[in-house]
């Protein structure tokens, strides 16, 4: 099957899509991360969130407070079940903001099944406006631990090395840190030492960025700027060196990416309040149907 443009998948014409900021532009890129929708090929509930449900609002909310922005990156788990329905419904929803998507697969996704549903949206290397973007696929067959493949670290020491003097972003879809001290991952990125040193032999790269762990995370590294972002739809948290579900409402991470390779980052959320209706409607709904 060929690979389907976004724009069939969302109903959106091609000219609704805002063109990615050129080369030379000297503005900053405001770019939009996403991680870990988990949709299903149906609508149904997961851990009580109903996660198309909670995309949507997210993506309600980019729209509202950063409808102007130059990319969405999504560093996987986009579907639950790596079902072209789902990525046809990720695309559906996604879409509606008109905006340039890249994406990357999780330990949940079928790597092929989304290349070949989001076709253009799963480009490895992206330059947006004086940045480049590289999107690395962490994700080992069978396991929801990750590793990167010497395939996956040639490709981003090459697309590094050409980069020039731009700065870059690095995105995968696993931890390659732990969340806390006291918490033994064993689902973040197993070779994760030879990560840091293939990053290391370019100094243009600023930040790396990932999904997995559903919750926000910042830390600095060098020159490099360590980032995690809440999940859109349900959350986790370490307490008391145990892995627990947490509480906080879904939401995305915005980046400011400057020129001269700062940046500026922050993470918004669904209004709280908002959202405990939504769990609760949620919940009353299960209890309808199981009764």
């Amino acid at each position: 099957m060929p690979p389907v443009p976004p724009s069939a998948l969302t109903g959106l014409p091609s000219g609704a899509i805002r063109p990615l900021p050129s080369a030379d532009a000297d503005r900053p890129v405001l770019l939009i991360h996403l991680s870990d929708a988990h949709l299903g090929a149906d609508s149904t509930l997961m851990l009580g969130v109903d996660t198309e449900a909670s995309l949507r609002a997210v993506v309600d909310q980019i729209h509202r407070e950063h409808g102007d922005a130059d990319l969405v990156l999504a560093t996987g788990d986009l579907s639950q079940d790596g079902s072209e329905p789902a990525y046809r419904r990720f695309a559906r929803v996604v879409g509606e903001l008109g905006l340039p998507v890249r994406c990357l697969p999780g330990n949940h996704d079928s790597p092929a099944m989304l290349t070949r549903t989001l076709g253009h949206w799963a480009k490895p290397v992206t330059d947006v406006g004086a940045w480049r973007v590289i999107a690395l696929n962490s994700t080992v067959s069978g396991s929801n631990a990750g590793h990167l493949d010497r395939h996956q670290l040639e490709v981003l020491d090459t697309a590094a090395a050409s980069a020039g003097p731009r700065p870059v972003l690095v995105a995968l879809h696993h931890n390659a840190v732990p969340m806390t001290p006291d918490w033994h991952d064993t689902m973040m990125l197993d070779n994760a030492t030879e990560l840091f040193r293939h990053l290391g032999r370019w100094r243009n790269i600023r930040v790396l960025l990932w999904g997995h762990v559903h919750q926000e995370f910042d830390r600095r590294r060098g020159n490099m700027r360590l980032l995690a972002s809440p999940s859109t739809c349900f959350q986790f948290t370490i307490r008391d060196g145990r892995h627990r579900m947490d509480t906080s409402a879904p939401g995305y991470r915005w980046l400011k990416l400057y020129p001269d390779g700062s940046l500026a980052t922050g993470v918004r959320r669904l209004d709280p309040r908002a959202w405990e209706a939504m769990l609760q409607g949620w919940e009353q709904l299960e209890a309808d149907q199981a009764a």
